[in-house]
């Protein structure tokens, strides 16, 4: 009987092979777990970002604010209006004990596509009115509904936006904060001169890559303080946020003045 050669190419091949179907497999799952929040990519080291906040709206219910602060939250942005007419049933309460509380308060209004930003910047001043050692305020961008799917135009977006920024930095006398997630950010921001404004990033997998000042993290976020009632529905998470700097640094960058709890 003759000897059979070893094929050596076809032992390399075997193996590259089953490197690719491990790798795959590998991928697969990591990207599942990732997906589903059973794999964290994305939590801020405490000792690079020690500035952790929180955003909430009428979805956390009835918020202790007290005990929120107790669990090192230094900051709060708090929905205040939606479009030229909607205002939050709760802005006013977490508006006044968030403030109270010694946590820096921000107010946020959500976006719309469908009116003007003139209509909609005044919703806003008139629903919270004059900033006190507050955070800017914040316009929320980001697609809802069918725009998704069927985005508006970048140029009637632009138009609403900077009508809508222009008139609150009349107001306020500084330049509101931008949130915004990826694909919104690349669909109206990217290439616009919005670079002077401080950007507010949602990013629940990776650390964004953009040039941002605050990070929303998580979206399943678990703290102690609120109950999350809703009439048809109990909320169970809240938005957790860090700033990218150290705390003297956030002071400094929106001129805030040592906090002061009042009872």
């Amino acid at each position: 009987m003759k000897n059979r050669k070893i094929s050596y190419k076809r032992i390399f091949g075997a193996i590259i092979l089953l490197l690719l179907i491990i790798a795959l497999i590998w991928g697969g799952i990591t990207a599942w777990m990732v997906y589903t929040g059973k794999l964290k990519l994305n939590v801020p080291d405490p000792e690079k970002y020690p500035v952790m906040g929180v955003d909430v709206s009428r979805y956390q219910g009835n918020i202790q604010w007290d005990v929120i602060a107790g669990q090192d939250v230094s900051f709060a942005f708090i929905k205040a209006t939606e479009g030229s007419s909607y205002q939050d049933p709760l802005f006013a309460f977490n508006w006044e004990e968030c403030r109270r509380n010694g946590i820096y308060a921000g107010a946020y209004h959500f976006f719309s596509f469908e009116s003007s930003g003139e209509t909609q910047a005044q919703n806003f001043i008139n629903t919270v009115g004059p900033l006190d050692d507050d955070l800017p305020p914040v316009v929320d961008l980001e697609f809802y509904g069918n725009y998704g799917a069927d985005p508006l135009s970048k140029a009637e977006t632009r138009e609403i936006l900077d009508d809508l920024l222009d008139t609150l930095e009349e107001y306020y006398g500084v330049k509101p904060i931008i949130y915004t997630t990826t694909k919104a950010y690349y669909q109206y921001l990217f290439g616009g001169d919005y670079g002077d404004y401080p950007l507010w990033m949602r990013n629940t997998y990776f650390k964004p890559v953009e040039d941002w000042a605050f990070w929303q993290y998580s979206d399943k976020g678990e703290l102690e303080g609120y109950d999350g009632k809703q009439v048809d529905s109990l909320e169970k998470y809240i938005d957790l946020n860090v700033y990218n700097g150290t705390y003297e640094e956030f002071l400094s960058e929106f001129s805030l003045a040592s906090v002061e709890v009042t009872q």
